[in-house]
């Protein structure tokens, strides 16, 4: 057993210096982007969002520095008063699309953003954004600048998350966490491997004709985590894409308390983490062992488990800085994350097999 925990603390140790090479490599926007002159269609899919879906319009019509911008808001069947708060604040920028359903084979995100990108006629970028971002004045111009100063054909910035309750500051982190801890991210912008992939559907940005080259969301039509889904097509079909720095740009509470943080990790992990139930349970098992064993190890007095323990809060610190979230006392629980982690995982793949997984209504499929 001290052998395996001398070997999980090495393995810790090397995440922490792998983060930190990847907080350095993190592309980051230019403060002061050029004007884009080329048409930006912003795409935004809406179901039951009152209450979101108004402010995160306001704040794409208050962008800055992008002199022909349209909106594509596609209404997926929402029940409540999202329409009525779209209509309250478009200008003739705004298209409100009310969407069809989705056809036998696709979700309801991907059918939605495929409605509204073909409704964004002859733009030149497409940026696909959720209803609870926020972004900053001049978010899209500054992530338009990454997309082509890097000549890269998508790319993914990260939003600040937010996090209010202790579920959220447990669990959210560790999505910047595990992309910064093990991807590589200079050759992930140029390697066509899918296992070299990370992107965030909060706020995607790319180049219409590599979208339209990749078969656009009809290729990833039945994906529930179609981000990364799309941006595996764009890298089969030739495109390079990465996630970035997105912490200046736009903030993001992705879910609200523990029941939100159950039920929307508990529709993706699955698929997230390998896509078949083995691949779920053999992924969370591996990050058990690095991080949870060390500091489990440490607590009988174990110099090997405290060294891992140090690297993994070290770690989860680099990573929290550099991406805008919350470092201190949080990353001290790193552990803890590691556990819950675990149990959303288990949540998960228990759902999938029962075909129990539902989202904004809709049950997912099984296969």
């Amino acid at each position: 057993m001290s052998r395996l925990v001398r070997a999980c603390a090495g393995l810790s140790v090397l995440g922490a210096l792998h983060a930190a090479v990847n907080a350095a490599l993190l592309r980051r926007p230019p403060a002061a982007p050029r004007p884009v002159e080329r048409r930006v269609t912003v795409v935004l899919p809406v179901r039951d969002e009152a209450g979101q879906a108004g402010g995160c319009l306001a704040a794409v019509l208050a962008q800055r520095g992008v002199g022909d911008l349209g909106v594509v808001v596609v209404d997926d069947g929402s029940t409540d008063g999202t329409a009525a708060e779209v209509r309250a604040v478009a200008d003739d920028r705004v298209t409100l699309l009310p969407g069809s359903p989705p056809a036998p084979g696709w979700l309801g995100k991907p059918n939605a953003c495929a409605q509204g990108a073909a409704a964004a006629g002859d733009a030149d970028v497409l940026v696909f954004l959720d209803a609870d971002v926020r972004l900053r004045p001049d978010a899209v111009a500054q992530a338009v600048a990454v997309l082509d100063d890097t000549g890269l054909d998508l790319v993914s910035p990260w939003p600040r998350q937010l996090a209010g309750s202790a579920a959220e500051r447990l669990v959210q982190p560790l999505q910047q966490w595990l992309w910064g801890t093990l991807l590589p991210l200079r050759l992930a912008e140029r390697s066509p491997r899918p296992s070299l992939a990370a992107a965030n559907g909060q706020f995607l940005v790319v180049r219409r004709a590599a979208y339209d080259r990749a078969g656009g969301h009809t290729a990833v039509r039945g994906a529930v985590i179609e981000d990364v889904a799309l941006l595996r097509a764009v890298k089969a079909a030739g495109g390079r894409g990465v996630v970035v720095d997105g912490s200046t740009l736009a903030n993001c509470r992705m879910y609200d308390g523990w029941a939100g943080v159950r039920d929307g990790y508990g529709k993706s992990l699955w698929s997230a983490l390998g896509g078949r139930p083995a691949a779920a349970v053999g992924a969370a098992a591996g990050l058990s062992t690095v991080w949870l064993l060390p500091p489990l190890a440490a607590l009988t007095g174990s110099r090997a488990g405290w060294v891992g323990y140090a690297a993994g809060v070290l770690n989860r610190a680099v990573v929290a800085a550099r991406t805008g979230g919350r470092v201190w006392p949080d990353a001290l629980a790193h552990p803890v994350s590691i556990a819950l982690l675990d149990v959303l995982v288990a949540r998960s793949v228990a759902g999938h097999r029962r075909g129990s997984l539902q989202w904004r209504g809709r049950t997912l499929p099984t296969a």
